[in-house]
C-alpha cells in the first residue's frame, strides 16, 4: 500500500514538473513571438522608423504571421491590426498549454485576454527601463533616439503635468508607477477582487 502511495505521489510530481517545464518552454517562445509583434504595431502605429537591425529581427520573427493575416485582417485607421491579432493569438496558443493542466475553454481565454494585456504593460515598462539605461550609460547610443520615439507617446503627457526638477526628468519614474498601478488593477480585474 505505501508504495502506491509513494509512486502516485512521484507520478504526479512527475507530471507537474513535465507540465512546468513545458509552461516555461512555450511562454519563452510566445513572449518573444508575441513580443516582436507588439513592437511591430507599435513602431507601426506611432510611425517610427525602426534602425535597420531591429526592423529586420522584428519582421523575420513576425512575417510568418502577420503576412496570412493581412489577407484576413487588412490594416484599418493606419494601423497594423494583423500584428495585433497575431500577438494575440500567441498568447492565445501559449495559454492554451494549460489544458494539459485541466483548465476549461473559458478560463483559458480569460487567462488569455490577461496576459496579452500584462505583455502590453511590460512591453512598454521595458522600453522605458531601456531608455532610462541609455541615458544614464550611454545617451548616444545609436538605438536610443529609436527607444525614445517609442516612448515618446507615453511621456509626453506625463511630461505636460510633472515638472523638471532641478534639471531632472522625472516622467520615466512616474510612467513606471502608473504601469506598475495599471498592472495590479489588471490582476485585481481578472481575480474579481
Amino acid at each position: 500500500m505505501g508504495r502506491c502511495v509513494r509512486q502516485s505521489h512521484s507520478g504526479f510530481f512527475l507530471e507537474g514538473l513535465v507540465l512546468s517545464i513545458l509552461v516555461l518552454i512555450v511562454d519563452a517562445i510566445a513572449t518573444l513571438l508575441g513580443g516582436a509583434l507588439l513592437l511591430r504595431f507599435w513602431m507601426q502605429a506611432i510611425r517610427v522608423r525602426p534602425p535597420a537591425s531591429v526592423a529586420q529581427f522584428t519582421f523575420q520573427l513576425s512575417d510568418w504571421l502577420v503576412r496570412p493575416l493581412r489577407r484576413i485582417v487588412p490594416g484599418v485607421g493606419g494601423y497594423d491590426w494583423a500584428s495585433l491579432i497575431g500577438a494575440f493569438l500567441i498568447v492565445l496558443l501559449a495559454t492554451s498549454v494549460m489544458y494539459l493542466a485541466g483548465w476549461t475553454t473559458p478560463l483559458v481565454l480569460l487567462m488569455a485576454c490577461q496576459r496579452f494585456l500584462q505583455w502590453i504593460l511590460y512591453g512598454f515598462m521595458a522600453l522605458l527601463v531601456v531608455e532610462a539605461i541609455f541615458s544614464w550609460v550611454n545617451p548616444h547610443a545609436p538605438l536610443a533616439p529609436f527607444v525614445r520615439a517609442l516612448n515618446e507617446p507615453l511621456l509626453r503627457p506625463i511630461r505636460r503635468v510633472v515638472p523638471l526638477v532641478g534639471n531632472l526628468d522625472l516622467s520615466l519614474l512616474v510612467a513606471l508607477i502608473l504601469l506598475q498601478i495599471a498592472l495590479l488593477v489588471l490582476g485585481m480585474l481578472f481575480s474579481g477582487r
